[in-house]
């Protein structure tokens, strides 16, 4: 079977602020809510890094409020790293202070691009579903950011896997904000076709990754290798990658 090798990239980017140490998300929560700090230069490494990829899905990026100095840090990411397609889901908003989404970057045209709100306790997150190939056997790349709460990330999960279903070409991947062992996550694997990784990568928190919450899940037939984890400038959360082999049926327009 004829496939192409796809680089895929998946980092929460914390709207380009700055965290080094626990003591950053108090000493410097003004970065959060303020157009101050590095943040342009951080956007810069992170396209920089992004620039190397097919594929690349974020969370946190902000669409354009106060604190970016109102950049859309999707578009600025997208014409810094040659992506020609890009697309951002605008999930949770405090006033025109600070604003955060999920957006995917892509060098390849998408078919479609769909945002879906998720349930949950607190509104505000959702999941960006894209579409690359004609038909069941098509690609589907799905980027979320899930809540903290155990209960709502269960709801969250059912709901993905609704609009996933046993698909045979599927990626998903984000912040999960758990493991990928937690028992919430067993309805991905019981209703779709999303398999674990085989290796747990840690992620969080970027400056002692102990935590492997940040995920890139796959089915099984597009031969995923080379999972790792990368700086995504100073955000606390590592980046994660992995090449892929697409079946060229799954992209066939």
């Amino acid at each position: 079977m004829a496939t192409q090798r796809l680089k895929f990239l998946s980092a929460n980017i914390q709207a380009g602020s700055s965290t080094r140490s626990y003591s950053d998300y108090a000493v410097r929560s003004w970065s959060h809510v303020l157009p101050a700090g590095n943040k342009r230069g951080s956007l810069d490494a992170i396209a920089k890094l992004a620039s190397e990829y097919d594929i690349v899905g974020l969370q946190e990026s902000d669409p354009g409020s106060w604190r970016s100095g109102f950049t859309n840090q999707t578009h600025y990411l997208a014409e810094r790293g040659g992506f020609d397609y890009w697309s951002h889901q605008p999930n949770r908003r405090i006033g025109n202070v600070a604003s955060s989404a999920n957006a995917l970057l892509s060098k390849l045209e998408p078919l479609e691009v769909i945002d879906y709100p998720l349930p949950g306790r607190v509104r505000g997150r959702g999941v960006l579903l894209s579409r690359f190939g004609e038909g069941e056997e098509g690609l589907l790349v799905a980027v979320a950011h899930l809540s903290l709460g155990a209960q709502s990330r269960r709801a969250q999960l059912a709901y993905i896997a609704e609009l996933i279903s046993d698909h045979p070409h599927a990626v998903l991947m984000g912040d999960f904000n758990c493991t990928a062992e937690r028992p919430e996550m067993g309805v991905l694997y019981r209703l779709t076709r999303l398999q674990p990784s085989v290796s747990l990568v840690p992620t969080f928190p970027s400056w002692r990754p102990q935590r492997a919450i940040d995920h890139i899940l796959v089915t099984g037939d597009l031969g995923a290798r080379d999972m790792r984890a990368l700086p995504a400038a100073y955000s606390d959360h590592l980046a994660l990658s992995v090449e892929l082999e697409i079946p060229e049926a799954a992209l066939r327009r």
